[in-house]
């Protein structure tokens, strides 16, 4: 196997404490959050407004690098997934504000695109969706929406050896033979129903062998690895089966971390490597080690109540929701039975005669 070069523990956590973009916090990130930040931005970027989404807010596009590796990156596909949003926000100030073998190595050898919103009408509202209803990572194939148009194209015009495609997923992902949550989960996406093992799909799991290495050095057995069921409609799968090597990250839950700024830091870390890996290495052709990533598992729940008596245990899930401009948090039972197998992010033990 060809030697990986992972960035140190050390580098990693000065730069992200260092650059990290302190006016963004929480997980309702919306453009008018964003919009001021691209102007400190423009000495070292070329920034272009893309297009508009269904509702008339601005999409933007972020580009810096000279070299022939090109690479294009977006976030906030669903409005309501905002961590790897804030992770590239924190990576623009690295590249605006300081300068390292690591960052040059990566600007030498890369072209990179970024879109650091691409729902900003989800986003507003805080929903998964766009402004006409429309789940844009169902929406490769018939591109009813206008933020899929916009993707496409930039897709068709850069030409991209790699993509990134950032998202965030639900807090009920374990990591299998553990009890510890799914801080980030990575995905080849299939190009089709038999999951065929593609030289495309090889060179994404090449990525995602160092990224997942670089992670195993600070939150071992915090990572899994995304379901691989082909979906027709998906945009990673289209983009994969088209020849565009895709990505996938999943920004999840770590203990005690509902606003998610570890996990972003997680991701944070998970977007530089990758890019680094692909600015260093000559080949991507080793990625047998990404099958010893542990699956994602359906293990928790965010409360479970548990009964000492008989009765039977509850389960709860937080949703999330804007209520007079503010994001709530609320608690839905979803479940009530015998949960020996599930594990509460919190648990709460009663004696069922007291409750």
């Amino acid at each position: 196997m060809k030697q990986v070069h992972i960035l140190s523990t050390t580098f990693l956590k000065n730069i992200f404490e260092e650059q990290k973009e302190s006016s963004l916090f929480g997980k309702w990130i919306t453009f008018k959050n964003i919009e001021n930040l691209f102007q400190k931005h423009q000495a070292v970027f070329e920034i272009k407004q893309l297009g508009f989404s269904e509702q008339e807010r601005p999409i933007y596009t972020l580009k810096i690098g000279s070299g022939k590796k090109r690479i294009l990156l977006w976030s906030q596909m669903h409005g309501n997934e905002s961590t790897a949003t804030r992770a590239l926000f924190d990576l623009f100030n690295c590249f605006s504000n300081t300068t390292s073998v690591e960052l040059e190595t990566i600007l030498k050898e890369c072209t990179l695109v970024f879109i650091p919103m691409l729902n900003p009408d989800g986003a507003q509202v805080y929903t998964r969706v766009n402004g006409n209803n429309i789940d844009l990572n169902r929406d490769a194939v018939d591109r009813v929406a206008k933020e899929s148009k916009l993707l496409r194209g930039i897709l068709e015009e850069f030409n991209p050896q790699f993509c990134f495609n950032l998202h965030d997923q639900r807090t009920i992902f374990g990591v299998e033979g553990t009890k510890n949550p799914a801080t980030i989960s990575f995905l080849a996406p299939s190009e089709e129903e038999t999951r065929a093992i593609t030289e495309g799909r090889k060179q994404t799991m090449n990525v995602i062998v160092a990224m997942n290495k670089m992670l195993q050095n600070i939150i071992p057995h915090f990572v899994g690895r995304y379901t691989d069921e082909f979906y027709p409609t998906a945009t990673g799968d289209n983009f994969q089966k088209l020849g565009y090597n895709t990505i996938l990250i999943e920004s999840g839950h770590y203990p005690e971390d509902y606003q998610r700024e570890k996990s972003r830091e997680f991701t944070f870390y998970s977007i530089i490597q990758g890019i680094y890996h692909i600015a260093t290495a000559d080949s991507f052709i080793d990625y047998e080690d990404y099958f010893n990533i542990p699956n994602n598992d359906k293990i928790f729940y965010d409360v479970i109540h548990r009964f000492s008596k008989g009765k039977k245990d509850e389960a709860y899930q937080y949703k999330d929701e804007v209520i007079e401009n503010k994001l709530v948090s609320k608690l839905e039972k979803i479940a009530e039975n015998t949960l020996q197998n599930e594990i509460g992010h919190n648990e709460i033990v009663f004696e069922a005669n007291i409750y």
